[in-house]
């Protein structure tokens, strides 16, 4: 099986790589359009800030390439959010490949931003979610979220719920942290490959 995982210059790219190795999985870290749509399965992990990934993602045409593939794929952190319409950080467009936008979580004296550490998984309903159960705990860094909406698959509260999963399609993503989430996140790496 070849595992792609996207090469945009976003954070967080090897300790994704790491994760797949202690499965027993080889991942090819890439931006070329040919590696990844022969690829099984796409990974879209990334940390930072939306703008200047999608500055980069248009530069390499993956911009164009990305909502075209057919396989499974699977967005995590910030690899999420890039899948929405358009972000409130930094006034900016995105792939628009789920009907989401992503806002600015609201600061308060309970809940400040970022939105950093454990917090409990709600309202599972996916096969990436098969043997894990609603309470189960995963790790969040990140300001911005996507609303819950139809493509919503797993949630969270931080203090009001918000998608901590979308699917569409054959895309699939995650607002945390899988390979910083444990066991929990391991099993949804695998339940992807298995996809």
């Amino acid at each position: 099986m070849e595992i792609a995982v996207i090469d945009y210059k976003g954070g967080n790219v090897q300790s994704v790589l790491f994760a797949l190795e202690r499965l027993g999985v080889q991942a090819t870290l890439t931006s070329d359009e040919e590696v990844i749509r022969r690829a099984d399965k796409i990974l879209f992990p990334g940390e930072g800030e939306a703008a200047s990934a999608m500055s980069e993602l248009r530069a390499q045409g993956l911009d164009k390439l990305l909502p075209t593939l057919t396989q499974p794929f699977l967005g995590i952190c910030l690899g999420m959010q890039l899948l929405g319409t358009y972000s409130e950080e930094n006034d900016t467009d995105l792939l628009n490949i789920l009907p989401f936008e992503v806002k600015r979580f609201p600061a308060d004296a309970q809940h400040k931003v970022p939105h950093m550490g454990w917090n409990t998984l709600q309202r599972l309903r996916s096969p990436l979610f098969e043997g894990l159960q609603a309470e189960d705990y995963v790790y969040f860094v990140h300001s911005y979220y996507a609303p819950v909406g139809d493509y919503t698959i797993a949630e969270a509260e931080y203090p009001a719920p918000f998608s901590a999963a979308v699917q569409h399609r054959n895309f699939y993503a995650v607002q945390f942290h899988t390979e910083k989430s444990g066991p929990v996140g391991t099993r949804i790496l695998e339940n992807f490959l298995k996809l």
